[in-house]
């Protein structure tokens, strides 16, 4: 049974305030009094990551208050509705610190049926993909889909960094022809939904790094999965692709 369309209006307005979110970390972006702290992971967080969730928790509690909510700064809260919200403030907060300007703000909305919407805003870039289930992918230049690219040899695949890589996966793919290159995090699942690359590996990630992924891709055209090839964003890594050389790519990581 073919799970329903979301509701364009919730597309729309979680748009609005994830663009909203975005341009508010700005104004700590590359600059010279950004103070980064380390969490108990060891990972940064800076004030702007603490102020974009903060707005998106407070605007989607005030929108829809009956819906839980998993972020990235803040614990976890639980609603009465069957949905949650699922914010990472700033997807790439290493590239944040370092003036990078492919950091992006993500957000997702889970149902019953699985993620029902999914934004990738890149606000330093004035970027943003987004789809909704049923209803498309899109950017700012329009329908949104995956390349055509039909294997690994010349496919450019995108990853936040080379670390956490299964043993032999990068040579594996290099041996392919795949061309590597990094500085992903959300931005290389958009690149990935607008047809520029063909594919993205994250070997190590949490749930809210790509909460959005699943609808993106597949609204896309593409496919999203994890490393044993199933659609989930809880087994702590994640795989996305244009579809037609999805098992190749899993295969060359896996070997």
């Amino acid at each position: 049974m073919t799970a329903p369309a979301i509701d364009q209006a919730t597309l729309d307005h979680a748009l609005a305030l994830v663009r909203e979110a975005g341009d508010r970390t700005l104004q700590w972006f590359q600059s010279a009094t950004l103070e980064v702290t380390r969490k108990h992971d060891g990972t940064p967080v800076t004030a702007a990551d603490r102020d974009a969730e903060r707005f998106l928790r407070e605007h989607l509690l005030d929108a829809f208050p009956d819906d839980g909510v998993l972020g990235e700064e803040e614990a976890p809260t639980t609603g009465t509705s069957g949905r949650r919200w699922i914010i990472d403030p700033i997807d790439g907060t290493k590239a944040f610190t370092c003036g990078v300007p492919l950091y992006s703000n993500l957000l997702a909305l889970e149902d019953e049926h699985g993620i029902a919407l999914g934004i990738v805003n890149l606000p330093a870039l004035g970027e943003a993909v987004w789809a909704g289930r049923g209803l498309g992918c899109w950017s700012e230049r329009g329908p949104a889909t995956v390349s055509e690219h039909a294997t690994l040899e010349g496919a450019y695949v995108m990853a936040s960094s080379l670390s956490h890589w299964p043993p032999g996966a990068i040579g594996r793919l290099e041996s392919k022809g795949a061309i590597l290159r990094t500085w992903g995090d959300g931005y290389g699942y958009a690149l990935v939904a607008t047809g520029r690359v063909a594919a993205m590996v994250d070997p190590v990630v949490a749930t809210y790094d790509i909460g959005p992924m699943p609808v993106i891709i597949r609204e896309a055209g593409g496919r999203f999965s994890d490393l044993d090839g199933v659609d989930s964003i809880e087994s702590g890594n994640g795989v996305a692709s244009n579809g037609h050389l999805h098992d190749e790519l899993l295969a060359a990581l896996r070997a």
